[in-house]
């Protein structure tokens, strides 16, 4: 039987072609090339054949380097910080996906975080190796994901967030704006800041925008409805700070505070629904997230 062709996106693998160098051996490349990684521990890999060549087999320790040779890999992180929220699948069919993902819990691999992923979770949950995220939210921010789990489909689901043919909903919890006239809608253009995973807003023509309305009032903190029109990274987070009130436990902004994975203190965002016409059979998809705000806000 032939078996079909290796494909690192499917069995959650990165990918290195191998630089032009003067290493002897895989091993000496990987070793030079990821120095945050030690040797030992490029060894122990190779040894639990979590490292393979182009045809997704394990390699030897003493494989020749080439220069070009593909090579796959499987992310580690020795020692991974536990998540203890539990993700809950709302939906779940041959083509999508729908799961209401907890607080700091991240979306995809990255930095310091690799199983507890709340994509590793769902993949191991469904057995499904092609489970792909239409769309990401913040590691701090609670709320919907959607997933598309057949690659045959993936392409007409995708195309629903480029095209805005998606209506997105978020509540968050943040201080009173009673001077400014709502609902309202808020555009500006948003770059990258300092630090590095912090966005801000800067003169230029806009490339964002969020409808804001009120949902309900208290007396310090009201919990506002937000329709965002755009993706951007920290968007939410970055206009309800301009408009005069960030959203309450941001660790972020408007400046960088506490432990931004202090565990009592979520941030006050959720990704609270979504809807859109099914691009496959025409229908109307509403979901909606189980989880919930702390509101009302109590006082002290």
């Amino acid at each position: 039987m032939t078996l079909p062709p290796f494909d690192p996106s499917r069995h959650q693998a990165s990918t290195l072609s191998l630089p032009p160098g003067p290493w002897p051996t895989v091993l000496d490349c990987l070793c030079d090339h990821f120095k945050a990684i030690s040797r030992e521990q490029w060894l122990d890999r190779i040894a639990r054949g979590r490292v393979l060549d182009a045809d997704g087999q394990p390699i030897p320790v003493s494989l020749a380097y080439r220069r070009g040779l593909r090579i796959h890999y499987f992310r580690e992180v020795p020692n991974e910080r536990v998540i203890p929220f539990q993700e809950h699948i709302l939906y779940a069919d041959e083509h999508l996906v729908v799961a209401d993902k907890p607080h700091f819990l991240p979306v995809t691999p990255t930095g310091a975080y690799v199983e507890h992923t709340l994509l590793r979770r769902l993949i191991k949950r469904l057995d499904n190796p092609d489970l792909v995220p239409l769309h990401r939210i913040d590691r701090h921010t609670a709320g919907l994901v959607l997933f598309s789990a057949n690659p045959a489909s993936r392409s007409a689901y995708q195309q629903l967030f480029p095209t805005r043919r998606i209506d997105k909903r978020y509540e968050a919890i943040a201080r009173a704006l009673p001077r400014l006239a709502l609902p309202l809608t808020h555009r500006s253009r948003l770059e990258h800041g300092e630090p590095f995973f912090r966005m801000r807003e800067a003169s230029g023509a806009a490339n964002s925008e969020t409808l804001v309305e009120v949902g309900e009032k208290g007396d310090e903190y009201w919990r506002y409805v937000l329709h965002p029109i755009t993706g951007k990274t920290h968007q939410l987070r970055v206009h309800m700070t301009a408009l005069g009130a960030s959203i309450r436990h941001d660790p972020f902004y408007p400046e960088i505070k506490g432990d931004p994975d202090d565990h009592t203190r979520p941030l006050q965002l959720l990704a609270q629904s979504v809807g859109f016409e099914d691009p496959l059979s025409g229908e109307r998809r509403e979901f909606a997230s189980q989880l919930k705000l702390q509101w009302p806000v109590q006082a002290g």
